[in-house]
């Protein structure tokens, strides 16, 4: 059986997803402290991040079209809803300091523009 790119993506996620919530279950501390090793260093997890996501895109473009893609993220945004929905309250402070810090730009400059440019290349792919 030869599996398609999105299956072998798929994969990845049901992996990644289902080592998350084992190890959340048995020791949530060790969970915490890989995500402070991958954050610990912003530029270095942004630079990895945008160049996994590159080579993704490129393989997913291949299979399906952006507008496709994009339109799958709703399902993805509405299960972080859900996510982020039970622990709203607590996180509601860390959402207003984000949005008064004056160096949100120079901080979320590369996200914009990467959403900038996706969202601009669906819109020419739609119309």
């Amino acid at each position: 059986m030869t599996l398609t790119i999105i299956q072998i993506f798929a994969l990845i996620v049901i992996a990644l997803a289902a080592i998350k919530m084992i190890v959340i279950l048995i020791k949530p501390k060790a969970w915490l402290e890989l995500v402070k090793l991958i954050y610990a260093k912003p530029a270095l997890t942004m630079a990895v991040s945008l160049i996994l996501a590159v080579i993704t895109l490129n393989y997913l473009i291949e299979e399906i079209t952006i507008t496709q893609i994009l339109a799958s993220m709703i399902f993805i945004m509405l299960i972080g809803a859900l996510t982020i929905s039970g622990y709203f309250k607590e996180m509601s402070p860390m959402f207003e300091k984000m949005l008064k810090d004056k160096k949100i730009l120079r901080k979320a400059w590369l996200p914009i523009i990467v959403w900038v440019i996706l969202l601009v290349w669906a819109i020419i792919e739609i119309f």
